[in-house]
């Protein structure tokens, strides 16, 4: 199972949020160059970057800042965060981003997960994230009627393989993963990679999350405040299958 180190960025900075509250933020590292610098020295494979400017208003705010951050380290990137349209989709890929994750669009717009899928194939995923079961969009502030079992599956028969699910009830709050949504997500849709994200809290649990068979998880707040170091995310890499 692959553990993908995140970095958020809001207004040039690496940040964390709770619970998807732009009001409850706090700056992990001025400089989220340094930060994957950083990763890359640690011998990490993938990191899990948010543009959390770019989820509020719909566009790459910090596209600038993420294209420097793969020119400089050259670690594979996933990128998510206010991807709307194709052309977002064709810069990102344009400079060499590795995976390209589609958010609140993928509810309101499949037919721009199909047209990306056709021409990127493996390199776009797509980010569900539910309240209560429910699909939110808009950077968390909106929650639609969909479940996140529906979704999933309308994704997988488009064609996409890769999902980032993220239960925001646990996200930034070091109490532990949903696994149950995770076990009814590998059985609606077996044929797809499942990225966990939210509520990881220790080494235990991303072993717990790789007896699931999931493709990967992403180490936020545990990571930086010093609950998951980056040795336990590669010891977890390299001994879980």
């Amino acid at each position: 199972m692959y553990v993908l180190p995140a970095i958020d960025i809001r207004e040039g900075k690496a940040v964390r949020l709770v619970q998807g509250d732009f009001s409850q933020k706090t700056i992990v590292n001025e400089d989220p160059l340094a930060q994957i610098k950083e990763f890359k020295q640690a011998g990490i494979q993938m990191v899990h970057v948010v543009d959390l400017d770019g989820a509020l208003l719909g566009e790459t705010t910090n596209a600038l800042l993420i294209k420097q951050m793969k020119e400089k380290t050259n670690v594979k990137i996933e990128v998510g965060g206010g991807i709307r349209t194709l052309q977002q989709i064709d810069a990102y890929a344009a400079i060499g981003i590795d995976r390209i994750i589609i958010g609140s669009t993928a509810l309101t717009d499949p037919t721009l997960v199909k047209e990306a899928v056709s021409k990127y194939g493996d390199k776009i995923a797509v980010g569900i994230d539910a309240k209560n079961e429910k699909v939110a969009v808009r950077g968390w502030l909106d929650v639609s009627e969909t479940d996140y079992l529906q979704l999933a599956k309308e994704m997988a028969a488009i064609g996409v393989k890769t999902i980032i699910y993220t239960d925001i009830s646990k996200d930034g709050t070091l109490t532990g993963p949903t696994y149950e949504h995770y076990k009814q997500l590998a059985k609606a849709v077996p044929e797809m990679n499942i990225i966990a994200s939210g509520g990881v809290a220790s080494k235990k649990d991303l072993f717990d999350l790789a007896k699931l068979n999931l493709y990967g998880a992403i180490v936020g707040k545990a990571f930086y405040n010093g609950a998951i170091t980056l040795i336990d995310m590669l010891e977890v890499e390299n001994n879980a299958d």
